[in-house]
């Protein structure tokens, strides 16, 4: 038996919230902004900061999804997605404030962070698609 509350397709006459739309489009555009900063401060001599600064601002969007999957009823279904990008999140912050051992996971867990990222974009999407 499926259990309704991971059906992200329930009470399509609500809609999806505008900031909940596009803080899941803006997160993994973010995110791959880290991988380019990254590689232009290993490779191009530019000034970590930027890529500090925008992994910052990206707990914005996550805190949204997070926040919005546990708020509001009809958008439960993305809870599981929401909470391991958080997860995630955090796990990033914690690798990159971490010694060398740690930082060594940290591209790798950026890769994790960006595909759920794009699964939980491609799911809030395909209940925007049911909707109109």
């Amino acid at each position: 038996m499926t259990r309704l509350s991971h059906d992200t397709l329930q009470h399509l006459g609500r809609g999806t919230p505008a900031v909940y739309l596009w803080s899941a489009r803006l997160l993994p555009v973010m995110i791959a902004g880290q991988f380019l900063l990254a590689g232009q401060a290993l490779f191009g001599g530019h000034s970590w900061e930027m890529h500090g600064t925008l992994g910052g601002l990206a707990a914005l969007p996550v805190i949204v999804l997070a926040a919005g999957a546990t708020a509001f009823r009809h958008l439960r279904g993305f809870g599981w997605w929401a909470a391991l990008i958080a997860g995630l999140y955090i796990l990033q912050v914690l690798l990159g404030a971490g010694g060398p051992a740690a930082l060594a996971f940290h591209p790798f867990n950026a890769a994790l962070l960006l595909t759920a990222s794009l699964i939980l974009l491609f799911k809030v999407e395909r209940r925007r698609s049911h909707h109109l």
